[in-house]
């Protein structure tokens, strides 16, 4: 069942990423300027994480089959138009239609994981989720770049899109909700999908997981969504060949990652939050040391910037770990959600940020140097600190309400209680 929901999660992130390599390309065919080129991924996730609430709430009600099989639906039309579009605002409907879709499938593929996996095992099964994903990153980078060369646009973005249809046969033919023998469980007396909100915006540790996943996954999505790509070929002055190795190298030790965060955290769970504040802090240092200097950096410089800003992915799941604390089995789609909104609503900030700052210090379209990048390249280190500052903030917050509790929790004691199973209300 996990793999079957978590190869949607697969389809889902090569769509999402399928810019990484392709944004000169998009420039040349679409004829548009870096901030409008920026609109492309920007819409797609500002539909995302504005979707990634009611979604939740959703899939806390009808379940994970009937999510995920819509969201393969618009995924797979958004490829299509986007293959065959030829005009701005063709390309950017598709691009809207793929974030429609991309919106319904990790958060369900958490309900699968919640309802199929006892509770000890969660964190470990949301990392190798992660790490599956990546296949999705992987063949959106130097596969698809091969692709493009080889077949031609068109060509390319159509036979991705017919992926799809074959995952959703396999979706409506093999997924279930449930276990047999148990009942998948509703939010007990069918509140409202902003109670349920409201109610899980209420437990510092949603806030606090929200901020860890707006700190690490910010960089890894403006990096390998679309500007890491036109960043180290323009302002680098790298080969595409060379850039997309570089893009790889981020997405690969991403998939390391999860397979160290996911054990680290369900052992050592006193490190969630110094991950969630090393990694991003790392990062600026990184950037700073790439972007300062008025000339390119030296290729180890960027193989390194490429090792920090990877790991963001693997890290910004932490976030589900903080808010899963304080919320019942009831509403975790609901939580995952609100957490997941974090670093796709800092990326959707960043990305057309960074266009718009491209265009304002060098106007009138086309390729860009290093001076631009420079510039522009410096705003995520706004949104970043933020968040760093974020997570410190309710870190303390679900402290002070922790010490305050009673000690009711078997866990504190060194058990971790079985997953039940809710009754369904209907």
């Amino acid at each position: 069942m996990w793999a079957v929901a978590a190869s949607v999660y697969v389809v889902a992130v090569f769509h999402r990423s399928s810019l990484g390599v392709a944004g000169i390309d998009a420039q040349e065919r679409f004829g548009v300027s870096a901030s409008q080129l920026s609109l492309f991924p920007m819409l797609q996730l500002l539909v995302y994480a504005g979707l990634q609430i009611p979604v939740g709430a959703l899939t806390d009600r009808f379940g994970a089959k009937r999510v995920l099989g819509c969201g393969l639906v618009l995924m797979t039309a958004g490829q299509f138009t986007f293959a065959f579009a030829h005009g701005f605002a063709g390309a950017v409907f598709a691009r809207v239609l793929v974030g429609m879709g991309d919106a319904m499938t990790f958060v369900s593929v958490l309900r699968v994981v919640s309802v199929w996996f006892p509770a000890n095992r969660v964190a470990v099964m949301t990392q190798l989720t992660a790490l599956l994903g990546m296949a999705g990153n992987l063949a959106g980078a130097t596969p698809l770049a091969g692709a493009l060369h080889a077949f031609g646009w068109s060509r390319t973005f159509a036979v991705s899109a017919g992926v799809g249809v074959v995952v959703l046969l396999v979706v409506l033919l093999v997924l279930r909700d449930n276990p047999g023998g148990t009942t998948r469980a509703r939010p007990v007396g069918r509140p409202g999908m902003w109670s349920q909100v409201r109610a899980a915006w209420a437990e510092p540790g949603t806030r606090l997981g929200l901020w860890a996943h707006w700190a690490c996954g910010c960089l890894p999505q403006v990096f390998l969504m679309l500007w890491g790509f036109p960043f180290l070929v323009e302002g680098q002055g790298l080969s595409k060949g060379t850039a997309s190795a570089l893009l790889t190298v981020a997405i690969v030790i991403n998939m390391l990652a999860c397979l160290v965060v996911g054990p680290l955290v369900t052992r050592r769970p006193g490190s969630r939050l110094w991950l969630c504040v090393g990694q991003p802090v790392l990062a600026v240092v990184l950037w700073a040391a790439v972007l300062i200097p008025a000339e390119p950096s030296p290729l180890w410089l960027l193989v390194v910037l490429a090792l920090v800003i990877g790991p963001g992915g693997a890290l910004s799941l932490v976030g589900m770990e903080f808010a899963r604390d304080g919320n019942p089995p009831q509403r975790l789609g609901t939580v995952s959600g609100i957490v997941n909104v974090g670093g796709f609503a800092a990326a959707t900030l960043c990305l057309f940020a960074i266009g718009l700052v491209l265009d304002l210090v060098e106007p009138g379209g086309g390729t860009h140097g290093l001076n631009a990048y420079r510039v522009a390249m410096a705003v995520q280190g706004v949104p970043l600190l933020l968040g760093v500052v974020q997570v410190l903030r309710y870190a303390r917050k679900v402290a002070g309400r922790s010490r305050r509790a009673e000690p009711v929790c078997v866990v504190a004691a060194g058990r971790v209680p079985e997953r039940e199973s809710v009754p369904d209300a209907g």
